[in-house]
């Protein structure tokens, strides 16, 4: 090859490596979270991108969480001398946390089934916690099951009548380098009180009908 035709390659290559070199780095920038460069070239990135070469982490996994949801439960108990007294809210999501904090084999029920479980009630209700269709009833069978196996190993001294649920939602902080203040109150969830059945525990327990049955 000649020389003139050895410099015309080389330059087109520079070209082409240049245009590469850019291109990943609009992409990365588009995709990456906020920061500073973002913050002050953000519309350039975007008119770099869209829309020939857009980019959406969803064709591969989820957006990332940006809240912490736990699901807390307490009881009604009734002690041996017949009286009654109601407990404090035990975090039922902390002790699933607990269990697979450090542990290199950690179990799917405690990854998964009271996580599943609450956003298949919340899935199944309205706002006011009322059933929207079929599977109204079925996901409130579902998670007082959950949260009775749960409790029993709090050994709460007594005959578990009336169990109540509700959810803490409180907002991820932002990264040190980031000026965002999100809010991170915790927002509460309330669910009504509900009337342990036999069928809510193997073994069976005494009571009646559950509130939201009725």
């Amino acid at each position: 090859m000649s020389l003139p035709y050895q410099v015309v390659a080389a330059v087109s290559l520079a070209v082409v490596a240049m245009f590469a070199c850019v291109h990943l780095a609009m992409a990365f920038l588009h995709v990456a979270p906020s920061n500073t460069i973002t913050k002050q070239h953000g519309e350039a990135v975007d008119d770099w991108v869209f829309p020939e070469f857009e980019q959406n982490w969803k064709l591969f996994a989820p957006n990332p969480l940006q809240q912490n949801i736990a699901v807390h439960a307490r009881a009604e108990v009734v002690g041996s001398d017949g009286g009654r007294r109601t407990t404090g809210w035990i975090d039922l999501s902390a002790d699933d946390g607990e269990a697979i904090r450090g542990n290199l084999l950690p179990s799917h029920v405690n990854q998964n089934e009271l996580r599943r479980g609450w956003d298949f009630f919340v899935n199944s209700h309205t706002n006011d916690n009322r059933p929207n269709g079929m599977r109204g009833q079925l996901s409130e069978r579902y998670i007082r099951r959950i949260a009775m196996l749960r409790l029993e190993g709090h050994h709460l001294g007594g005959r578990i009548e009336r169990i109540q649920v509700r959810s803490a939602t409180q907002g991820v902080e932002a990264p040190v380098w980031s000026d965002e203040k999100p809010d991170t109150r915790p927002y509460y969830r309330v669910l009504p009180w509900w009337t342990v059945t036999a069928a809510d525990l193997p073994g069976g327990v005494s009571g009646g009908r559950t509130e939201a049955d009725k």
